[in-house]
C-alpha cells in the first residue's frame, strides 16, 4: 500500500468523512399549513416559503430524494368548518383544495430559485390542468430522477388528516423517515407553552406516543408508521438549516421509533 492509498483510506474512514454522508436517502417532509404563515395569522409568508425552498434545495443537490406533504390550515381547516355547522365532508374537501394551493406555492418557490429545482405537484383529486394525478409508481420515478414531489389534496378522502396522508404516502414511496416540521423543537410530556417545566423527549416509542396521547401527529398516522417501520423525527422548522441537520443524522428534535428507549 503506497502513501497515496493510505491518505485516501484515512480520509474516507475519518469521523468527519462519515458525518458527510446523509443518514437518510429518501425522506418525506410533512409541513403544516401554519408553517407557511410565519408570524402571520392567515395565508402565506413568501419569506418563509423561500427559506423552506432553499433548505430543501440544499439537500436535493446532495442527492437526497424529497417528497413533501403539506397541510392547508393556513387557508382553511376542515374540522373547524365542521365545528361551525358545515357538512364535515364538504369542509374537508375545501381543506384539500387549500393544500393544493400551498403545494403550488411551494412548487413555484422551488422553480424560482437561482438554481431551480425540478418539482412535481401530484394531487389525490383530479386537477389535470394544474397538477399530475397521484400515481405511486410515477411518484417514485420522479424521486429517482431527483425531482421534488409535493403531494396535494391529502389522501383524497374526507375525515383523514394530512398527518395520516404523510404516513400513507411515506409507506407507499418507501421513505426512510418522515420529518415532521413544526414550530416547536420536539415532543414534550406536556404543553411547553403552558408548562415551563415541560420535558422534551429525545426519543420515544410509538407505543408510548399512542398510550400517552402525544398529539404531535394523530393516532392513525402513528399506527401506520409503526406498522410499516417508518421512524418519525419531530423538529423545529424555524431554525434555518435544521432540515439538513436531521438528514445528516444530527440529534435534534424528537425521534419516534418502534423500539427506542423513552428519554
Amino acid at each position: 500500500m503506497n502513501a497515496t492509498t493510505k491518505e485516501v483510506e484515512k480520509e474516507t474512514t475519518s469521523p468527519s468523512a462519515k458525518l458527510a454522508s446523509p443518514k437518510y436517502k429518501r425522506i418525506l417532509l410533512k409541513l403544516s399549513g401554519e408553517a407557511l404563515m410565519g408570524d402571520r395569522s392567515f395565508g402565506i409568508d413568501p419569506e418563509v416559503v423561500q427559506d423552506i425552498a432553499l433548505q430543501v434545495a440544499e439537500i436535493v443537490k446532495d442527492g437526497i430524494e424529497v417528497a413533501i406533504v403539506v397541510g392547508g390550515g393556513n387557508i382553511f381547516r376542515g374540522i373547524n368548518g365542521a365545528a361551525k355547522g358545515m357538512d364535515r365532508a364538504t369542509a374537508d374537501y375545501i381543506g384539500m383544495i387549500a393544500t393544493v394551493m400551498n403545494a403550488l406555492t411551494l412548487q413555484d418557490a422551488f422553480e424560482q430559485l437561482d438554481e431551480p429545482i425540478p418539482t412535481r405537484v401530484m394531487s389525490a383529486i383530479a386537477m389535470q390542468e394544474i397538477a399530475e394525478p397521484y400515481i405511486r409508481r410515477r411518484a417514485i420515478r420522479h424521486l429517482e430522477n431527483n425531482r421534488v414531489v409535493i403531494f396535494g389534496a391529502g389522501s383524497g378522502n374526507p375525515y383523514f388528516t394530512t398527518d395520516t396522508t404523510a404516513a400513507l404516502r411515506g409507506a407507499e414511496i418507501n421513505a426512510d423517515v418522515i420529518l415532521k416540521a413544526t414550530k416547536v423543537d420536539g415532543i414534550y410530556d406536556s404543553d411547553p407553552k403552558k408548562n415551563p417545566d415541560a420535558k422534551r423527549y429525545q426519543s420515544v416509542s410509538f407505543d408510548h406516543a399512542l398510550i400517552n396521547d402525544l398529539r404531535v401527529m394523530d393516532a392513525t398516522a402513528f399506527a401506520l408508521c409503526k406498522e410499516n417501520g417508518i421512524p418519525i423525527i419531530v423538529f423545529d422548522l424555524g431554525v434555518t438549516g435544521n432540515i439538513r441537520r436531521v438528514v445528516m443524522g444530527e440529534s435534534i428534535g424528537t425521534y419516534v421509533g418502534g423500539s427506542c428507549e423513552v428519554n
